[in-house]
């Protein structure tokens, strides 16, 4: 078995996502394959780009049965990153209407359509999240202002309240981050925020849910 893996579905920011991972003492593998993901223990999910391009790829590449395999059927820890979060909604609202994942409850839905948020979109900049009562395993490990880097144009709508682990102000709160399962995801990059990005992805790989 490979103790951690990457997935690679073609739409992934997997660098900084390695360098990340290898800073808190990890050898990644990079897996492209349904065979490769089943292989890992654990699971990152990163991702930059349109949704509905990328939960093409996976379902062309069968990732997509691979991934609920492994997360939803056989429990193996896994972070989202940005996208890696958005597909796991139900329904998809980028170039086109697209079903996710469905392992929440939720459409994503672009910035400009939220009331009460601001003009300038893409959501892009550091900014302190609210975590939300229950995730103090993931984000207790996180010393002082808990500020991320964010760059979004879609966010996460409507979801059940018990699957939403923090959130964040943009004029209205938005979804920053969720958790179902053994499945923790966020809308921000832990690997390009610095100090509190990595304390966060070191506490995921501590992360025994």
């Amino acid at each position: 078995m490979t103790e951690i893996a990457i997935v690679d579905y073609g739409a992934g920011n997997l660098q900084s996502v390695r360098n990340a991972l290898e800073m808190a003492g990890e050898d990644p593998e990079i897996a492209a394959t349904p065979e490769e993901i089943l292989a890992a223990n654990r699971l990152v999910i990163p991702g930059v780009g349109a949704a509905g391009h990328a939960i093409g790829r996976m379902r062309e590449a069968g990732i997509d049965q691979a991934l609920n395999e492994a997360i939803r059927e056989k429990a193996r820890p896994a972070l989202g990153i940005c996208l890696g979060m958005q597909l796991a909604a139900a329904a998809l609202y980028e170039h086109g209407e697209n079903d996710g994942l469905g392992w929440i409850a939720g459409d994503v839905k672009h910035l400009r359509e939220v009331e009460g948020v601001p003009a300038r979109v893409p959501h892009m900049g550091w900014n302190e999240i609210e975590p939300a009562d229950g995730t103090e395993e993931l984000f207790d490990a996180v010393r002082g202002k808990r500020s991320f880097y964010f760059c979004h144009s879609y966010t996460l709508r409507d979801a059940p309240e018990d699957t939403i682990a923090a959130t964040v102000a943009y004029g209205v709160p938005l979804v920053a981050a969720i958790r179902t399962g053994t499945f923790f995801a966020t809308q921000f990059h832990p690997e390009k925020s610095q100090i509190k990005g990595q304390q966060l992805i070191e506490a995921f790989l501590e992360w025994k849910p």
